[in-house]
């Protein structure tokens, strides 16, 4: 479940948020994006399956997602045509041109040592060593007539 979420916010909903304001809008939207969801992971399943020996993990979910839109903008092939339907269509198509490289790159942060020479000293942020001794003076003026008037100019 937390793959299928991050790729529904990573990708297809692109850091916008949800919009409806009620719980069954909510539960409309949510149920929508996991539709979508899953209808795109099975297009991209038989992709896969026309192509013996290819890995799921070569397809890009962005590419996927960016054909499906591609598709439902154009409005081609929606009519229904006599016969079979083809197992590989344009979308299926579009992502098998568009597959990911074999050898991926490597996911994980080089290790940083930590700098033996700080650029901060020993006692950074810590109180001071010594007592320090403070003087406070303090004088009070008393108004009896309050305050004069000032001068407009």
């Amino acid at each position: 479940m937390e793959t299928t979420y991050f790729s529904i916010k990573a990708t297809m909903l692109d850091g916008r948020v949800l919009r409806s304001r009620s719980v069954p809008g909510l539960d409309q939207e949510v149920y929508a994006l996991l539709a979508t969801y899953q209808a795109l992971i099975h297009t991209a399943a038989d992709a896969v399956t026309t192509r013996p020996g290819l890995a799921m993990e070569r397809i890009s979910f962005t590419v996927l997602l960016q054909a499906a839109a591609d598709q439902a903008t154009t409005a081609s092939r929606y009519t229904r045509r006599p016969g079979p339907t083809p197992l590989l269509g344009p979308i299926g198509r579009m992502v098998l041109d568009n597959l990911l490289p074999t050898a991926r790159r490597q996911r994980v942060k080089a290790r940083s040592r930590e700098n033996p020479t700080s650029k901060y000293g020993p006692n950074a942020g810590e109180h001071p060593q010594t007592t320090q001794t403070s003087a406070l003076s303090i004088e009070i003026h008393v108004m009896e007539h309050g305050l004069a008037s000032r001068h407009r100019r």
